[in-house]
């Protein structure tokens, strides 16, 4: 082996009928950067087309991290961390948020899940996380807003009260308290994500794949590779993001966090 050869930021690996897709940036906490973006929507793609493939488990590396959401590094160098390519554009955060696929989708949460971590597990059809796993929305914190679905979905998921106030004061919450209030399937011991989440998987795949997608359709309200009643609130979502990003409290937001220091917003 290369011993320059440069570690994927997305792994992709077979058991049986499921794909797991691994996000690999232990190190940044598996933050999304727009490499990590295509790399899962490809993978779901290829997921999609592929007959063999009954079920699709994401997961990250390490055992600190799920995902800590967008690569807010990335972000206040001025990069884009958004899916590459007019084919991927729709596919949204990670290539994942707004990418709707036939087949079920099950995160694994190995490990803190905050901001875009959350949405991702919010994006999916099941979910099972580790006994020491972490949630919430701390956009606010940074100057920005949870726009990859976070504002409207953790709502739908959880009761509204509880999620505003999780989102309004972007503190997290611990994997106990998201099974109470059913964000995840279950809470498994820490280093058991992933094969509980595979577990879950093979459950699913033993029954007829027509059936699964056509039941995970109608519960979703999946039109093809759209949700139609979630377009008015991605139209929201994308105005409201665009509104706050174009604010000095977004700069100075990105600015605090790389200089790891608190920031002072000015309300502008």
């Amino acid at each position: 082996m290369n011993p320059q050869a440069v570690e994927p930021v997305v792994r992709t690996e077979r058991k049986g009928h499921t794909l797991i897709i691994t996000i690999n940036r232990p190190a940044a906490r598996n933050a999304v950067n727009s490499a990590v973006a295509d790399g899962i929507g490809d993978a779901l793609q290829a997921a999609n087309g592929d007959r063999e493939v009954r079920a699709v488990v994401l997961t990250g590396a390490g055992d600190l991290s799920f995902c800590a959401g967008a690569d807010l590094k990335a972000l206040s160098r001025g990069e884009s961390i958004a899916p590459t390519g007019a084919h991927r554009e729709s596919w949204g955060f990670a290539g994942y948020v707004c990418h709707h696929i036939a087949k079920p989708t099950i995160a694994a949460v190995n490990g803190f899940a905050l901001g875009g971590g959350t949405e991702i597990v919010l994006a999916s059809d099941l979910a099972v996380a580790v006994r020491g796993a972490n949630f919430g929305l701390p956009e606010v914190k940074r100057g920005l807003i949870a726009a990859a679905g976070g504002a409207f979905r953790l709502p739908e998921q959880i009761p509204r009260k509880i999620a505003l106030e999780a989102m309004l004061t972007g503190e997290p919450f611990d994997a106990a308290r998201a099974e109470r209030l059913g964000l995840v399937n279950r809470v498994v011991e820490d280093g058991q994500a992933l094969s509980a989440a595979l577990e879950l998987a093979d459950r699913i795949a033993a029954h007829s794949p027509v059936a699964v997608q056509a039941t995970k359709q109608v519960a979703g309200g999946q039109a093809g590779a759209v949700v139609p009643r979630e377009a008015l609130s991605w139209g929201l979502s994308r105005e409201a993001g665009a509104r706050v990003k174009g604010s000095e409290d977004f700069r100075i937001g990105a600015r605090a966090f790389a200089d790891k220091r608190e920031p002072k917003w000015t309300g502008r």
